[in-house]
């Protein structure tokens, strides 16, 4: 390393944005994921006996999955190699596993890999590090925002213990804050200001769990904001404002908040909640999610969840579809709202969904059954001299346009796959059934 390679890395520290000066040396110094990293937590009695195995940190940015490798990196007597998958490829990995295999050959020392956004190295990447992995050359760490079980090699899954980190709680981020305002040595506190408790809640809230955000607040109003007559520069609830002036709304439509909230919104529909429905319709379309996707899930819904209790939610539903369609957005969210809380506030049956599952598994069960003869077609090329159709009974010669006669296979004489519920529509059909064949 040459003078000025080595000027720039002791500067490193004092030029670094606040948010990486702050992170923590030690693994006490961590704030939030007591979940994972509690005392009495399996990572946390790991990394204090230096015994880790391959694992995954899966969670939203700004919860500290580089903060948690990096503590790992200060308190571990293996080696420690980072590499950034959004810049590094294959060559570096090579690099880095012909290093481990050395420190492991000759000094019997371990190799800690942590491979920060996992999910963007390819499958051919991926792939790469298995026979590594498994035998034990590099201790994986990787880190993502995406769910591990979409992202990254099913094989990889497998070999490593996988700790979702959560958002931080408005505690932990004030007292990160807090933190980075008066600590004299990684955070602002020589610039002597001060907080108002009023903007440091403003900011906790608003950075909804993600550290980076909030002390990225920090920053930007301590270094912009002059001095007061008492030589102090004050942080208050106006500068707060400034520095975040609209929350972030978390919405990846390819990732977890993508999957979560369509789930949320089809679960608040069948649940009949049309508050939380139309809440997260909301955040859908906020998002800027496609209108048309969301429209084919209500037209699922529709009839998954309501059926038959009130068969006019699926004709709302690709009525709705069809508008939107033709009108486009902003004014498709007025056609989607009318047709979310429609669903939402319908009597809900799912005897639908029932009576084609155990329809479909009696076909799986049964697949060499035949039609009964009189239900068979006479009207084919000599159908007829074969008796097909002979005695089949016509319903409208009858009372009630119903008679009585053999429609399933007789293997499954008796087997009834539609149960209508007890709720809207449905308990007009069910009197119905009950009074034609009561009046048999």
């Amino acid at each position: 390393m040459d003078l000025f390679s080595y000027m720039s890395e002791m500067n490193k520290d004092k030029e670094s944005p606040l948010a990486a000066r702050l992170r923590p040396v030690m693994l006490d110094e961590v704030v939030g994921q007591r979940h994972i990293i509690g005392k009495d937590k399996l990572l946390y009695r790991a990394i204090k006996a230096d015994k880790l195995s391959s694992i995954i940190f899966y969670g939203p940015p700004g919860t500290g999955k580089t903060t948690i490798a990096r503590v790992i990196a200060n308190t571990t007597s293996a080696e420690f190699v980072q590499l950034n998958a959004t810049i590094s490829g294959k060559k570096d990995m090579e690099e880095v596993i012909a290093g481990a295999k050395d420190s492991l050959g000759m000094y019997n020392k371990k190799t800690i890999l942590f491979i920060d956004e996992i999910h963007r190295f390819n499958k051919g990447q991926q792939d790469y590090l298995l026979p590594y992995v498994e035998d034990g050359t590099v201790i994986l760490i990787g880190a993502t925002t995406e769910n591990p079980y979409f992202e990254v090699n099913g094989a990889l899954i497998s070999r490593s213990v996988i700790f979702e980190l959560k958002p931080l709680s408005q505690e932990d981020i004030k007292e990160l804050i807090n933190r980075a305002v008066y600590d004299k040595v990684k955070g602002m506190g020589s610039y002597d200001a001060v907080i108002d408790e009023d903007a440091a809640d403003f900011l906790a809230n608003m950075a909804d769990g993600d550290a980076r955000t909030a002390l990225n607040a920090v920053e930007l109003g301590i270094l912009t904001t002059g001095r007061e007559t008492d030589g102090k520069i004050h942080y208050t609830l106006e500068v707060a404002r400034e520095c975040i002036q609209k929350r972030v709304v978390k919405y990846d439509k390819n990732g977890d908040n993508h999957y979560d909230t369509i789930s949320a919104f089809i679960k608040s529909m069948r649940g009949s909640d049309p508050d939380a429905a139309v809440f997260y319709l909301a955040r859908m379309l906020n998002a800027g999610e496609s209108v048309t996707f969301i429209a084919r899930r209500m037209m699922i819904c529709a009839s998954e969840d309501v059926g038959n209790a009130d068969p006019q939610a699926l004709v709302v539903a690709t009525a709705a579809a069809q508008a939107v369609e033709r009108v486009g957005m902003p004014e498709a969210q007025i056609i989607l709202s009318q047709a979310v809380l429609y669903i939402a506030t319908a009597p809900k049956s799912n005897a639908s969904v029932v009576a084609i599952e155990q329809a479909m598994q009696a076909v799986r069960d049964t697949p060499n059954v035949t039609v009964p003869v009189h239900l068979q077609d006479a009207h084919y090329k000599g159908a007829s001299k074969l008796g097909h159709g002979e005695g089949y009974l016509y319903a409208h010669d009858y009372p009630n346009n119903y008679v009585h006669q053999q429609y399933l296979p007789y293997e499954l004489n008796g087997r009834e796959f539609y149960n209508p519920s007890g709720n809207g529509y449905e308990v007009r059909i069910r009197e119905h059934m009950k009074k034609l064949k009561d009046n048999l």
